[in-house]
């Protein structure tokens, strides 16, 4: 071998070992599977699901969280729901109008899986097992209460006795191969009669039964700790809510009502535009159970711009 071919070839060798030596040693992404709730996206849906979630699948979010009513859900479920409709401006919700089957193909089609469901707490009481029937036809894991019904919730011992409620459902959905979860909102996170509702509810609930997943919007509206919450209560969290807030606020009384959460609903915007140390955030989850991080932007404008946005930011997440 001359010396130039030598040279060059050591060269190339030398370059090679370095660009082994970058991929042994880079950094992975923090989090992977990044899901989206399809509650931000629920006109295009009702108008066109194949079209959703083929540019859901094409931004690169690999889980889709589904939202209630469905064709299984209880009558006061669908009465409850089409009672707020009107003032929504759409409809759909479940399946968008497909059976579970057809949901199921939509998703697989897609490259999309769907681990999580918002349901509502009738049904999850009187239908768990039609809703767990239709979780495996879309090999979903967690069945989910977003929230809890105002009636259900103006003292502590109506806390009570939702978290023994909870551990009920949660037995229930034990039985029949799924997971039951509760997603905060803004109440439920002040002191009343000197305790915090959500944490007589994490305290009361069996951590064997009774999963949780944080809306890490209305955890900081409502004035609690993201952070201390996943390390004081490790391993109950398996799902999260990620949001970002433009400037950091608080609701104008305890959050237990709509008219507060609409208040804030202009602060929310994509993640990694605002005031939300998320990297630090999802970190603590992940290192305390949390195992489905979610893109959330309720009925967010223009989203093709905006959800492409919070799913590029966290994929650069190390």
């Amino acid at each position: 071998m001359n010396r130039r071919n030598f040279i060059r070839n050591t060269s190339a060798l030398t370059a090679a070992g370095l660009m082994t030596s970058e991929n042994l040693f880079a950094q992975p992404p923090l989090i992977n599977n990044i899901g989206i709730q399809m509650f931000s996206v629920p006109k295009a849906s009702e108008r066109d699901l194949p079209y959703v979630l083929a540019m859901l699948s094409g931004m690169g979010y690999r889980e889709v969280e589904l939202y209630g009513p469905y064709p299984f859900s209880t009558e006061a479920a669908k009465a409850r729901w089409a009672s707020v409709t009107p003032a929504l401006g759409f409809s759909g919700s479940g399946y968008f109008g497909r059976s579970g089957e057809e949901m199921a193909a939509q998703l697989k089609t897609h490259s999309l899986t769907a681990p999580s469901m918002h349901t509502d707490l009738d049904t999850l009481q009187n239908n768990m097992s039609q809703l767990a029937e239709a979780a495996h036809k879309t090999g979903t894991e967690y069945v989910v209460l977003p929230a809890i019904p105002d009636e259900k919730r103006k003292t502590l011992d109506d806390y009570k006795k939702i978290a023994s409620d909870f551990n009920a459902i949660g037995e229930s959905a034990k039985k029949q191969g799924v997971k039951f979860a509760y997603h905060n909102h803004g109440y439920g996170l002040t002191a009343m009669d000197g305790q915090i509702p959500l944490r007589l509810i994490l305290d009361g609930t069996d951590p064997e039964l009774v999963f949780f997943e944080m809306d890490i919007f209305w955890t900081v509206a409502g004035g609690a700790d993201p952070v201390e919450l996943f390390q004081s209560y490790k391993n109950r969290y398996h799902l999260m809510h990620i949001k970002d807030m433009s400037k950091q606020a608080r609701f104008s009384g305890d959050g237990g009502d709509s008219k507060q959460w609409i208040e804030l609903f202009p602060l929310m915007t994509t993640a990694g535009s605002g005031v939300l140390d998320l990297k630090k955030i999802i970190k603590v989850a992940k290192d305390n159970g949390v195992k489905h991080f979610i893109v959330e932007q309720d009925m967010v404008a223009n989203p093709q711009t905006a959800l492409k946005k919070s799913i590029q930011f966290l994929e650069k997440l190390k």
